[in-house]
C-alpha cells in the first residue's frame, strides 16, 4: 500500500485535528463530569489495591542482586580498581557479565 505524499499529508493533518479535538472535549467536558471523575478514581483505585505494590515489591526483591552488585562495581571503577573488584568478587563480576552490563 504505497501512499502519495499528498495522501499521508491528509492523513497527518486529519490525525492531529483528531488530537486537538480530543483534548479539547476532555479539558472542556469530560474533566468537570462528576460521574467521569467519580469512575476514573474507582479505577484508579482498584488498579492500585489489585497488587501494585505487590508487583513493585516483587520486582525490587529480584532485581536487589542486582542494583547492589551494580553500585559495588561502579564504586570499584570510579576508584580506578576493577582488578580488584574481580578479584574479591568473581561471581559478581561473572553476573556482570552475563546480564550483559560489562562486556
Amino acid at each position: 500500500m504505497d501512499l502519495t505524499a499528498e495522501q499521508i499529508a491528509r492523513v497527518l493533518t486529519n490525525y492531529k485535528k483528531k488530537r486537538e479535538r480530543e483534548l479539547k472535549y476532555y479539558h472542556e467536558v469530560k474533566k468537570n463530569d462528576e460521574n467521569f471523575k467519580i469512575k476514573n478514581r474507582e479505577r484508579a483505585k482498584a488498579h492500585y489495591q489489585n497488587g501494585y505494590k505487590v508487583k513493585k515489591k516483587d520486582k525490587y526483591e529480584k532485581e536487589k542482586d542486582v542494583m547492589k552488585t551494580k553500585a559495588l562495581f561502579n564504586y570499584y571503577k570510579k576508584n580506578e580498581k576493577i582488578d580488584t573488584f574481580k578479584e574479591k568478587h568473581e561471581e559478581k563480576y561473572q553476573m556482570l557479565i552475563d546480564i550483559g552490563f560489562i562486556q
